[in-house]
């Protein structure tokens, strides 16, 4: 470790920053392409099922590493135009991990009780104000835990692009071992950062998690003393109503 300069921990540090841009630039375009093609596979018409589908089996049944060397090898040659290696990194992490979570969006989506659609086809919704009204508010706290299993899968990703050249936390420690010629602390250093980043990564996805139950109802809400003496006395509020019916009152007023 004493071999390792002020300079090569630069290095290291800067990589970290690359790592986290990369991460959350492919999570955003991940969320993005999960919502549209989950949604889309769960659409009325058959086309547009299929079509979603058979995004989601190709880019599941690719290997990232393999297709993003084809954007960035490939696709200039067939387009003229090239993309610089973070993009390139970006667009084929996003799309990749996009296609697994869009399977939790279907799931999670799938999983909401028949008798809230019907709620909502008896208040005369569209299928859209069903889908963000009543479907989608009760779902997205199923789709957060696996969301939060694919984010860290996305950070341990995103090492792959050390290949093209980004210089991510990978990459920077490439060159340390190469400047200090020892491989052990270099590794065991960079070992730290990525678990670091991911346990930040997994407390923010659970204070997310326990807001999106508190939403719909789904966490114990504080008691204080007003409201422990009107349980006691038999006089509590109304309990929280399902999606369905919080809708039906904000239509009302």
């Amino acid at each position: 470790m004493s071999d390792i300069t002020w300079g090569l921990w630069e290095l290291l540090l800067k990589g970290v920053w690359i790592t986290v841009q990369l991460t959350v630039y492919s999570a955003a375009l991940g969320a993005a392409v999960a919502f549209v093609i989950g949604i889309a596979r769960t659409h009325r018409l058959w086309i547009v099922r299929f079509l979603s589908g058979a995004y989601f089996e190709i880019f599941r049944g690719t290997s990232a590493l393999i297709l993003m060397f084809w954007v960035f090898f490939v696709l200039p040659m067939g387009f003229g135009w090239q993309l610089i290696p973070m993009w390139a990194a970006v667009l084929t992490l996003g799309l990749t991990y996009g296609a697994y979570g869009s399977e939790v969006v279907r799931g999670a989506i799938a999983a909401v009780s028949p008798a809230q659609r019907e709620a909502g086809i008896a208040l005369s919704f569209s299928p859209a104000q069903q889908l963000r009204k009543i479907i989608l508010p009760q779902a997205w706290p199923d789709m957060i835990p696996p969301f939060n299993n694919l984010l860290i899968e996305l950070l341990k990703g995103t090492a792959l692009v050390s290949i093209l050249g980004v210089g991510d936390i990978t990459f920077g420690a490439s060159l340390v071992r190469n400047a200090t010629a020892q491989s052990a602390p270099v590794y065991t250093v960079i070992l730290v950062m990525y678990f670091v980043l991911a346990f930040v990564l997994t407390r923010g996805m659970r204070v997310v998690e326990r807001h999106a139950k508190a939403g719909i109802g789904q966490a114990p809400p504080e008691r204080t003393a007003m409201t422990s003496k009107l349980s006691i006395g038999g006089q509590a509020g109304p309990a929280n109503g399902t999606a369905a019916g919080a809708a039906a009152e904000g239509d009302v007023r």
